[in-house]
């Protein structure tokens, strides 16, 4: 009986380790649950192709854009967890759980994490008209004017509109949050005047700082950021702010933990590549890389971060 059962173990495990042992023998399919052309799509696509030139077997980049990455998310989710089907993440995977009152899958038993890939910050911008020159005097002029000065982001629930209700929050303001369908549509609007901020990612509104259509008054990460070295970290005024966009690798929950460690071996190595960080500067983002256990504190991090200034804002949806 004892030698049945064992028998029984081990045919039933045969599978997996074969898979582990053998990955890849056939294409991998990355989903990117954003629409073609962005930023996170641009980057998943530089990570896929270094994956497919290390391991000598097609990525195929899949766009399901929907539902702010909910749509290929839980695509992933249901995927069978053999390695062929990767996902590509970004705030939004740590921000849905505690933004939407139902979720379709558990974030953190149906997708297993393999690694961080990128940060990029934001950059709060004031339309020219606004006498405001610096965050000192922003947020001053925001404490007389409570509720009157707006800020404009790409959507409801977006990193950036996360990162204004942070900075809400933690300076004790009430800038007022104004949606649109796209960050050049908020950006055109700023500049205008019609708006009077915008919270947006660094490379789509410093070229218009440099123009002097914009006044730049601070970047969200912890320190300056090196696109644009002489505009101040909102941490110098507000300290302890900090929030950035972020991307990420991830896999079907239950995918073999070897399959996981190659995965992790292949994107760390390659982005530490000199050429992949200039190609990653390029886009207005810092290369990074993590282990699997890593990410998984991260992401944990950021849904408790997140958790909080939800509930406090309000911003919580159905």
């Amino acid at each position: 009986m004892k030698f049945l059962a064992l028998l029984a173990l081990l045919v039933a495990s045969a599978p997996l380790s074969f898979a582990a042992d053998n990955y890849p023998k056939r294409p991998i399919r990355l989903i990117v649950p954003y629409g073609a052309g962005g930023n996170a799509d641009i980057l998943g696509r530089l990570v896929g192709g270094r994956i497919a030139e290390v391991l000598a077997q097609p990525v195929i980049i899949d766009n399901r854009p929907g539902a702010s990455g909910m749509l290929g998310s839980e695509m992933v989710a249901r995927a069978a967890s053999d390695g062929y089907t990767l996902l590509w993440v970004a705030n939004g995977h740590a921000t849905n759980p505690v933004y939407l009152k139902k979720m379709p899958f558990d974030t953190e038993k149906d997708l297993a994490s393999i690694s961080l890939t990128s940060s990029t910050p934001m950059l709060l911008v004031v339309s020219n008209s606004l006498p405001a020159d610096n965050m000192k005097t922003l947020i001053a002029l925001a404490k007389t004017r409570p509720g009157q000065i707006n800020y404009a982001t790409s959507s409801n629930g977006s990193p950036n509109h996360l990162a204004g209700e942070l900075l809400n929050l933690m300076a004790g303001i009430s800038l007022t949050h104004v949606a649109y369908k796209s960050t050049p549509q908020a950006t055109t609007d700023v500049i205008g005047g019609h708006v009077h901020s915008a919270m947006a990612s660094i490379t789509s509104v410093l070229p218009h700082v440099r123009a002097g259509k914009l006044k730049a008054l601070g970047t969200t990460g912890a320190q300056r950021s090196t696109l644009a070295p002489d505009v101040p970290a909102i941490a110098e005024t507000v300290p302890g702010y900090q929030t950035i966009i972020w991307n990420g690798l991830i896999a079907p929950g239950a995918t073999p933990r070897a399959v996981i460690s190659r995965l992790n071996q292949v994107v760390v190595q390659q982005l530490k590549l000199p050429e992949m960080r200039e190609r990653y500067t390029a886009l207005g983002a810092e290369a990074l890389s993590s282990t699997p256990e890593a990410f998984d504190a991260f992401i944990r991090t950021e849904m408790a971060k997140w958790e909080k200034v939800l509930k406090a804002s309000g911003m919580r949806t159905n």
